[in-house]
């Protein structure tokens, strides 16, 4: 029952992100207002709640409970599953940190860096990548037979 309400909240947690993640993309414009960032930074912190669940579960079902360690840990689809993860975290540092240093800016709009939308669209792009390594090593793909 544990693993079945784990993977429920790993799963619920995605969503989150995932929510996240297309709400910045459709906010994001060349230029925003202060109160456009401010709600950025709104949706950006629940973005990063859900990683931080996500990590702190998947953990959890990596070495607690579920199928075993040894079951993922051997897995190369496993690894670049992690890997991926660990770059979605990565890249959106930067417009973390855009968001945070333009939030008390009262004045004209503020000009986005162009990476910022090339960096929500990168993680878009993750968002859609990881769930096939998931699935595909769910069913023991990629183990050594």
């Amino acid at each position: 029952m544990i693993f079945e309400l784990l993977r429920y909240f790993h799963f619920f947690a995605i969503f989150g992100i995932a929510g996240t993640i297309i709400i910045e993309n459709i906010a994001i414009q060349p230029a925003i207002t202060s109160e456009d960032v401010r709600n950025l930074i709104k949706v950006d912190t629940v973005y990063q709640v859900c990683l931080i669940l996500v990590l702190l579960i998947g953990l959890t079902l990596w070495v607690g409970v579920g199928k075993g360690s040894s079951f993922y840990s051997e897995n190369p689809l496993f690894l670049v599953k992690i890997g991926l993860f660990t770059l979605l975290a990565l890249i959106s540092i930067y417009p973390t940190l855009f968001y945070r240093k333009n939030k008390d800016n009262n004045g004209e709009k503020i000009p986005v860096p162009s990476v910022v939308p090339l960096i929500l669209k990168a993680k878009l792009a993750l968002l859609l990548i990881i769930p096939l390594f998931a699935f595909l090593m769910a069913r023991g793909i990629g183990l050594p037979s």
